[in-house]
């Protein structure tokens, strides 16, 4: 509804929302008391009402919040937890628990027993750890080294300092007028009409110089745009049923004895062409009608096996099956189980050109004349070897994997240096690719594209010491060992090299400037002409309307004042594609339903209540003396250690 918040803030706040919802977990079941341990022979990265809070503090916040994520994401690559943003959230999030603690001791914030039990109950990040029976799963908390008694002090704990900022939150009052003016902003709708002036055209205006060249390329804000990614050249191995299977040799004798033993399995199907007289019969046929029946089949019968020829002819004319009759009954080629079972067993029974008895099922009494037999015959042993070398390999590879994937993991770890001996024990093949990334990219082979491999490929030891990485299951039964052989870090490529890319975005960024200026030339004459003013047809935006026009040109069609119509705004679309014009015609009042009024009332007096919490909490910090020494926070931003991967 809030489409003014539903963009990048409300992206913002539900990120925020995870990352304090998974750190304040951290604090319960990882232990709030060790974030609170003063130590003084630790130089404080932040202080609050005078009390450190030290590097020992922040580390094992590092490392326990890390502990957390990996059990919610469980994919996520160790590199995140190093980021300087990562670590500086659990900085900003130990400030915040200590300021919240001070504000609950001098407030005398306590959780009673009979609340504490309710919150316990009603807590989703607690119940994997209470039993259905409502008591405590010891078995589990000791398994994780923790005792019923201190979780259920620190879940009171940190129940008493929510009640800090609930107390604001839960009894916020939104202004009438503030409502009234939000609200108005949502739903309102206005008329407007819009000129674009696209950068293209003016492109062939546009030749810019070696030195103009030069200077875009020279830029710091530019430097991006001409950066190579690191990059190494790799070796390594895959053991998989298939490259298991290509070093299996098989004796003649073997593959000829499983062609004997499997002869049914090399023969082709057999299959049956026949006709049919159907006499039917209901299901709910009494014993006389059932009788009648048979009788007439019997006659029928008679006469086939005077004149076998006559078949044909009896079925068009008394055979009650309509699919067949007309074709003399005929029904064409058919193999085992598509019959019914006495049909088919009566089918398979006869001989080409005999009739078979009166045959009983279902549908009711058949008279059956086989027309033709083919198949059965067993394909000759060179026909199927390669089939049958195959399978034999395959099944040799499946029994060797278990044993073979143990060995393998062990000769990469033992003889690091080099994945040669894994290979040449294994009877793998050493592959190599180059132009091999951090991240998964497009054209790898998709065992080069996993993850956690590419996370091993570029740790420390693996790129300093060109070590062989473990040996990582990439796919069900694959493994695969890696080692850098050439690393290329990341690099500013050389001016020659991306030339024709420089000139594409000065060229661009040039006829975006000349748009811009026939924008402001065209705004100044309608302004001062506005009947001259070539736009295009009305349309009507508002923040709860779908619209196919730019972004930007919503967003300045929204916001530009409006106090005096017509109302005139220049938009530059970004990326260099040009500028448009926009003009703001009539305001008309929002078409909503009273749900849609209510329910964005509602969510603006959360926003409100989210607010006012934030401005609590700030005066808290400043009440509190919260401050950070920035440039210790900032060092150690780059040297915490990160928590290793399990």
């Amino acid at each position: 509804m809030f489409s003014f918040v539903r963009n990048k803030t409300r992206v913002v706040q539900v990120v925020m929302f995870v990352l304090l919802a998974l750190i304040a977990v951290s604090f319960v079941l990882g232990g709030l008391e060790g974030f609170l341990q003063f130590r003084s022979k630790d130089k404080g990265l932040a202080h609050v009402a005078g009390q450190p809070i030290t590097q020992s503090e922040f580390d094992n916040a590092v490392r326990q919040q890390a502990d957390v994520v990996r059990q919610q994401m469980p994919g996520i690559g160790a590199g995140f937890f190093d980021t300087p943003a990562f670590k500086q959230r659990v900085l900003d999030d130990l400030v915040r628990q200590r300021v919240l603690l001070h504000a609950a001791q001098d407030l005398r914030l306590v959780t009673p027993d009979a609340r504490l039990a309710r919150l316990i109950v009603s807590d989703p990040q607690v119940a994997p750890y209470i039993k259905p029976d409502g008591k405590w799963n010891t078995e589990l908390l000791a398994a994780q080294g923790r005792d019923p008694l201190t979780i259920e002090a620190l879940l009171r704990q940190q129940y008493s300092l929510r009640q800090v900022l609930a107390g604001i939150a839960d009894t916020g009052l939104v202004p009438q007028a503030a409502s009234r003016v939000a609200l108005d902003a949502v739903f309102q709708r206005r008329e407007v009409q819009i000129a674009r002036i696209d950068a293209q055209p003016f492109a062939a205006q546009v030749q810019p110089t070696d030195a103009q060249l030069r200077a875009y390329y020279d830029a710091p804000a530019h430097a991006a745009q001409f950066q190579a990614p690191e990059q190494a050249r790799v070796e390594y191995l895959v053991l998989d049923q298939a490259s298991l299977k290509s070093g299996i040799k098989l004796a003649a004798e073997d593959v000829k004895a499983y062609y004997e033993q499997n002869a049914a399995r090399f023969a082709s199907p057999e299959e049956r062409r026949a006709s049919h007289i159907l006499v039917k019969v209901d299901s709910s046929a009494t014993p006389q009608q059932r009788q009648a029946a048979r009788a007439k089949a019997e006659s029928l019968l008679e006469q086939a096996r005077k004149a076998p020829a006559s078949f044909a002819e009896l079925a068009r004319k008394n055979s009650d099956d309509v699919g067949s009759a007309p074709n003399g009954g005929d029904l064409d080629w058919f193999g085992r189980e598509a019959m019914t079972k006495r049909f088919e067993e009566a089918a398979f029974a006869l001989k080409p050109g005999q009739i078979s008895d009166v045959v009983e099922t279902e549908f009711g009494y058949h008279i059956i004349q086989l027309t033709g037999v083919r198949g059965g015959e067993r394909q000759p042993f060179e026909a199927v070897q390669a089939q049958i070398e195959d399978e034999l390999r395959t099944q040799q590879a499946q029994r060797r994997y278990a044993e073979a994937a143990e060995r393998f993991s062990n000769l990469v770890y033992e003889q690091a240096d080099s994945l040669k001996p894994a290979a040449d024990e294994l009877k793998l093949s050493v592959r190599t690719a180059d132009n091999v990334s951090r991240t998964p990219a497009p054209g790898m082979p998709p065992e080069l594209n996993n993850a956690k491999l590419l996370e091993q490929l570029f740790a420390s030891d693996a790129l300093q010491n060109k070590r062989n990485t473990e040996a990582v299951e990439t796919a069900p039964n694959q493994l695969v060992a890696a080692r850098v052989v050439e690393y290329r870090p990341a690099r500013k490529l050389a001016f020659d090299a991306v030339k024709a890319q420089v000139r594409q975005q000065v060229v661009a960024s040039q006829a975006a400037q000349l748009a811009k200026q026939e924008a402001e030339r065209r705004l100044a004459a309608w302004k001062a002409a506005p009947a001259q003013a070539q736009m295009d047809a009305p349309v009507l935006l508002s923040h709860g309307l779908p619209s196919d026009l730019p972004r930007p040109i919503v967003q300045a069609a929204l916001r530009t004042p409006a106090d005096k119509l017509p109302a005139w705004a220049a938009v530059d679309l970004g990326n260099n594609q040009g500028w448009a014009i926009v003009r703001i015609n009539k305001l008309l009042p929002g078409d909503v339903s009273d749900d849609n009024a209510r329910e964005a009332g509602r969510q603006f007096a959360q926003l409100w209540a989210t607010a006012e919490s934030q401005a609590y909490l700030k005066a808290l910090k400043t009440r509190y003396k919260a401050k950070t020494d920035e440039a210790t926070a900032a060092a150690l931003a780059a040297s915490a250690p990160a928590a290793s991967a399990p």
